[in-house]
């Protein structure tokens, strides 16, 4: 079962469908992202329970929430069973300790834009998820802020990555883990098989190399 200790992440979000989620799951896949905030790829909390279900021991899954209401996001992740929760805008310290409480770990997703992404106390999470200005756009943006600023949690890198640009990204970041949904997608929500393969082999390549590196 993969964690958040492993010596690198490759999560896959927006995941609408069982088949989805057992694709990144038969590839090597790390953790599958389960958007309950408003997009194109939202869950009801319903189907969400249904994936997770299916998908339990066989990769992370990833509750997002974006400007949701705290108590939405605790029912929500009781509801579910996720293992963790990912969340973008307002992460007050007693969500964070009802989230222990629920036993699931906790992402904060920041902008590089955005005042938090130097004013945030990681040590209160387990990791960080760096975004760029438009989060969940799949827009590519760049990384100087992120290498500039030294976290003391497992950084994943998020915006505009694909399998073609996930190697490089890796380089340029130093980042623990890569996300990624539009830039393996058929169309907004559903994935294209290939692209998700390739997407994690080229990702895992790079962490291989790194680490052989000693980086």
């Amino acid at each position: 079962m993969p964690s958040l200790t492993h010596a690198s992440f490759v999560k896959i979000c927006g995941i609408t469908s069982i088949d989805d989620a057992r694709a990144v799951a038969d590839n090597g896949g790390d953790a599958i992202g389960l958007i309950l905030a408003e997009s194109s790829r939202q869950l009801t909390v319903d189907a969400a329970r249904d994936i997770a279900d299916a998908m339990k021991g066989a990769v992370l899954r990833v509750a997002v929430f974006r400007h949701n209401a705290p108590e939405f996001i605790l029912a929500s992740v009781d509801a579910t069973g996720v293992d963790l929760a990912q969340v973008h805008g307002e992460l007050p310290d007693d969500l964070v300790s009802e989230l222990r409480r629920l036993g699931v770990d906790v992402v904060k997703a920041l902008s590089t834009t955005e005042d938090a992404f130097h004013s945030f106390d990681e040590t209160l999470v387990d990791a960080v998820l760096i975004d760029g200005p438009a989060p969940g756009s799949g827009e590519v943006h760049g990384w100087p802020d992120l290498t500039r600023r030294g976290f003391r949690r497992p950084v994943i890198a998020a915006g505009g990555l694909t399998p073609s640009n996930v190697a490089t990204v890796i380089d340029s970041t130093g980042a623990w883990g890569v996300d990624v949904s539009s830039g393996v997608e058929r169309s907004p929500g559903v994935k294209d098989p290939a692209l998700v393969r390739d997407f994690i082999v080229n990702a895992r390549v790079r962490f291989t190399q790194r680490r052989e590196r000693g980086g």
